[in-house]
């Protein structure tokens, strides 16, 4: 029998170079945007544990607005309590889930890079707590604000059409 071999112009090649290189960067730009993202989140949370967590509440506008500090052992709205290592590998494998989402090209576009940014940081955010502190210092805090746009973000542009490319 014999084999046949391909050949492979040089143009093919620089195509897929480049596409190499466009992926790298787009990765490495949404990982940057994830980790100023999850820090933003670490210092916010950083500064409440100074300053309101010793007062307990903190009036930021009198009988209209005020932020109370709560310690959140679980999830969303204390639920699951005490079960923080089955959501920090949750959280891991949605991160990573999303990386290879990203990598794969499972979808592409705008949209889809800036939640999926969203999204991990996000997560990322929360991670830190979880393995550093084992609970979220507030109830609502701007890590969950990024998951939450992120995916309203993400349903939005999947109900509107955005194409899956299937490998």
């Amino acid at each position: 029998m014999r084999q046949s071999r391909q050949l492979h112009s040089p143009l093919s090649t620089l195509n897929t170079f480049y596409e190499v290189i466009i992926l790298a960067v787009t990765l490495t730009i949404i990982l940057i945007c994830s980790a100023v993202l999850a820090g933003i989140d670490q210092v916010i949370k950083y500064f409440i544990l100074k300053d309101i967590a010793p007062a307990g509440s903190v009036s930021v506008i009198n009988n209209v607005f005020s932020l109370v500090y709560v310690e959140n052992r679980g999830i969303a709205f204390g639920m699951f309590q005490g079960m923080f290592w089955i959501f920090s590998i949750f959280t891991l494998v949605i991160i990573g889930a999303f990386i290879y989402m990203i990598v794969k090209k499972t979808f592409t576009g705008k949209i889809f890079y800036i939640s999926s940014a969203l999204i991990i940081g996000g997560g990322l955010g929360n991670l830190i707590d979880r393995v550093f502190r084992a609970f979220f210092p507030p109830v609502c805090n701007f890590a969950d604000y990024c998951v939450t746009i992120g995916a309203v973000l993400l349903a939005v542009s999947l109900m509107a059409g955005m194409k899956g490319k299937s490998k």
